[in-house]
């Protein structure tokens, strides 16, 4: 999609394309920086709390993909955005804990689940795959996982602890109806995020071993996308730095 001529862009646009041209800046930097080609890192803008039309904004800057943290509030916007942008071909992440009683109603909108932390998880939205599957609900391929890894132990920030990566990873990866792409990671609140994604990338080699087909790297956010982009990240999940302070999502 064409992005739209400058005399065509309304002030909530304009604020958001500069947004998006200083956060491209900071990825070729750290790319630049690290010996990396910038084409290696995707942006994956986080939409939590914004309202479809900043999505819909978004996909008018040539955008195909966003994250969103939870299934209430991306059930209702995806729909929106649907409806704001009939012709947008757009897919969408799940990127923020995932309790198991959601994954019925998460496989109908997401085409990635970055947050997959447990066995009991993996297993829950491998029946809601099929399920969604045998209702007509779903016609994509296996739906795409990342093993959400754990860098800091703490059970209420999610994440799988990562002597128990390798496990976690065999069994998604054996699924007919799950397909193992990657890691994702947050690094701890008030850690150095640089020692963070270390300890990260060394653990995604080691599960890289097993599984060569899981390349993808989800790390990096606004305050530490740098770091993590010189540890190998493949894809970051940008909100604030993107968008803006957080604001009330649509209805």
């Amino acid at each position: 999609m064409t992005p739209p001529a400058s005399h065509d862009i309304d002030p909530r646009t304009a604020e958001i394309a500069a947004g998006l041209r200083a956060v491209r800046e900071r990825i070729t930097a750290a790319c630049r920086a690290a010996g990396r080609d910038p084409g290696e890192v995707r942006l994956l803008p986080v939409t939590k709390t914004f309202p479809a039309e900043d999505v819909a904004r978004l996909v008018d800057l040539g955008l195909t993909e966003f994250g969103e943290n939870r299934d209430q509030e991306a059930g209702a916007k995806t729909a929106e955005l649907a409806r704001l942008r009939p012709d947008a071909t757009v897919r969408w992440h799940m990127v923020g804990r995932l309790q198991r009683n959601k994954a019925r109603h998460v496989v109908r909108w997401a085409g990635m689940v970055q947050s997959v932390d447990s066995p009991r998880l993996a297993t829950a939205l491998e029946r809601a795959v099929a399920s969604a599957r045998a209702a007509g609900e779903r016609t994509e391929p296996p739906l795409d996982v990342l093993v959400q890894a754990s860098l800091d132990a703490d059970p209420t920030r999610g994440g799988c602890p990562l002597p128990d990566l390798p496990e976690l990873a065999d069994q998604i990866a054996s699924s007919s109806e799950l397909r193992l792409r990657g890691v994702m990671a947050v690094a701890p609140l008030g850690a150095d995020p640089d020692d963070a994604f270390s300890t990260l990338a060394q653990a995604v080699d080691l599960l890289r071993k097993d599984h060569p087909a899981a390349t993808e790297l989800s790390a990096g956010m606004s305050g530490d996308l740098e770091q993590a982009i010189a540890h190998g990240s493949t894809w970051v999940r940008v909100g604030t730095a993107l968008l803006g302070g957080r604001r009330l999502a649509s209805p």
